[in-house]
């Protein structure tokens, strides 16, 4: 163990030296080409232009600036592969990104009217409070310091994640215990940084952090051997990975060393937007769970007898309603974005760059469970 210890910090290769800029575009091109999503102008589209609304005089404030704007402002990150990116052509991508798309076919019938503002981790709950932008979908954990010292409110968990470490293979590494003295890259206002201190104290080791503004600083200096692991939430290390130019030759230790349970944030005060916010994410989960596809809806919503789903499609009732939405608002939901394992498989998914597994996001009733979940509608 020792002699393996003493290669850490003396076997990183100017080699691996990359630019970010360049394998981010080309993972975002495979993820372009592998996913059923794309700029389609064929979108099909409710016949009606204005969405039919029901919001009262006390309705939300933060839906009557989004109808008056005719736009959602959605916080993103600036560049996570797999979850928030921009592509060559600029167009926005990812599984964060989907889920902005689908709040603006809930509320407008078209999943084209959203404005993404890229915020940084430490900027990113000031944006939301000050009005610039109506919701974060933005990889953000959920704890009790934010949720109680911030004034914002968390509206669900659209990805249960952890905390790990990549490292290099050539470093022969089973496992984060193994890490005594090693340079770690960390983001600095991240729960990855408290984390990070917290788990070393724990097992008594010592560690040389090597703290940065950002994912993206973060990823050049673990390429460019600046430091000797990298750690953050798996998926982004995920991301990560996958920019390097030998992503076979990194590998995620096992260990998970916190729950991050990541989700949508909303400005406290406004319980009418929380709700669109979360129904809009349980509108996803309950369409994957009742088999509902973007290439099987028009069937299923014209021929069901499944009353659970004729009430979630709007064909018995107006379930919207009661969120402020027209009747159609899970139909445009899962019509023009796609249910939540579609929104899964093609943005992160086996089949994409990530290759992430569903794992604990896998449905509450999957043949190997996990903890996704809706509520019933009634």
């Amino acid at each position: 163990m020792v002699a393996r210890l003493n290669r850490i910090g003396s076997v990183m290769s100017p080699a691996f030296s990359i630019k970010f800029f360049s394998p981010l575009m080309v993972a975002g091109l495979m993820l372009s080409a592998c996913g059923p999503r794309d700029d389609r102008k064929d979108v099909p589209q409710v016949s009606r232009e204005t969405p039919v609304l029901t919001v009262s005089a006390t309705g939300s404030a933060t839906l009557k600036a989004v109808l008056t704007r005719g736009q959602l402002n959605c916080g993103v990150h600036p560049g996570l592969v797999g979850f928030s990116y921009q592509d060559n052509s600029g167009h926005w991508r990812g599984f964060d990104v989907d889920f902005c798309r689908a709040m603006a076919a809930a509320i407008f019938s078209d999943s084209e009217r959203v404005t993404f503002v890229p915020v940084s981790t430490t900027e990113r709950f000031k944006a939301l409070q000050t009005g610039k932008v109506d919701v974060l979908w933005r990889s953000t954990s959920w704890t009790l310091s934010r949720d109680a010292g911030e004034g914002i409110d968390f509206a669900g968990v659209n990805y249960y994640d952890g905390q790990g470490f990549l490292v290099r293979k050539s470093l022969r590494l089973n496992s984060a215990t193994e890490l005594q003295g090693a340079r770690i890259c960390v983001q600095t206002g991240s729960t990855s940084e408290l984390n990070l201190t917290d788990y070393f104290r724990t097992k008594g080791l010592n560690f040389v952090p090597v703290v940065v503004k950002s994912e993206d600083e973060g990823r050049d200096n673990y390429a460019k051997g600046s430091c000797d692991a990298l750690t953050a939430d798996v998926s982004a290390l995920a991301a990560a990975r996958s920019t390097l130019n030998d992503p076979q030759g990194h590998m995620i230790l096992p260990e998970i060393i916190s729950k991050e349970p990541l989700g949508p944030v909303v400005r406290q005060g406004d319980d009418q937007w929380a709700d669109i916010v979360r129904w809009t994410l349980y509108a996803t989960i309950m369409g994957e769970e009742l088999g509902i596809t973007r290439g099987k809806i028009d069937d299923i919503h014209a021929d069901s007898k499944n009353p659970e789903i004729k009430r979630l499609l709007g064909v018995d009732g107006n379930l919207g309603g009661g969120l402020g939405l027209g009747p159609e608002w899970a139909y445009n939901i899962l019509d023009q974005v796609g249910n939540y394992g579609e929104i899964f498989e093609h943005n992160i998914g086996e089949s994409s760059p990530l290759r992430l597994s569903r794992g604990l996001n896998a449905q509450w009733n999957a043949s190997e469970r996990g903890l996704i979940y809706a509520p019933p509608v009634r």
